[in-house]
């Protein structure tokens, strides 16, 4: 059975003529489901908060070296004679890395790239500006102490001292590294 064809001007009409018959659903459908959250990646979040945690921990267990204090360390496999050369900066500096500005995260970055390079181009010794630490929040000077323990733990570096005052002074540190072995 056909159906009369309804005139043009009754939208109702001819959308119900264009869809054809109709059923009614037994079940109402269900609810539309929430998006799922979305995904996190907690493994690199744990591995970011360990770093962190180990990074101030690392920070604690040191001695705290105030802004006037020197910086210094030997390696035994490094003479005392050259040490003291080392002391009275009577070696070449054939690089320097200033920190100023940095935060303690971006300084031990650039510290890793920094000594990356020097060892790239088989630099003996290079300077590390830090800083006094003057205007540090709190009584430490934050980078002058990051500086102080990022380079004993370096097998690379033999020795390093604070500048001679015509060098930096306090506010910089020189430091022996061991040549690459090629």
């Amino acid at each position: 059975m056909s159906r009369p064809t309804p005139p043009d001007d009754d939208d109702a009409a001819l959308f119900r003529d264009a869809i054809g018959e109709v059923r009614r659903l037994e079940e109402a459908p269900p609810p539309p489901r929430k998006a799922p959250p979305k995904p996190s990646a907690r493994m690199a979040d744990r591995d970011e908060h360990e770093a962190l945690g180990e990074f101030q921990r690392g920070m604690e267990s040191l001695d705290v070296r105030a802004a006037g204090d020197v910086l210094s360390y030997r390696r035994e496999v490094l003479s005392p004679r050259a040490f003291q050369r080392l002391k009275r900066g009577q070696f070449s500096v054939q690089d320097e890395l200033d920190l100023h500005g940095a935060t303690a995260l971006q300084a031990e970055g650039l510290l890793r790239r920094f000594f990356a390079e020097a060892h790239a181009h088989d630099h003996g010794c290079v300077r590390v500006i830090h800083g006094k630490g003057q205007r540090s929040e709190g009584d430490a000077p934050v980078l002058k102490n990051l500086v102080d323990r990022v380079l004993r733990q370096r097998a690379d570096v033999l020795a390093f001292h604070s500048a001679p005052p015509a060098q930096g002074g306090t506010g910089a540190v020189l430091v022996l590294l061991a040549r690459s072995r090629s």
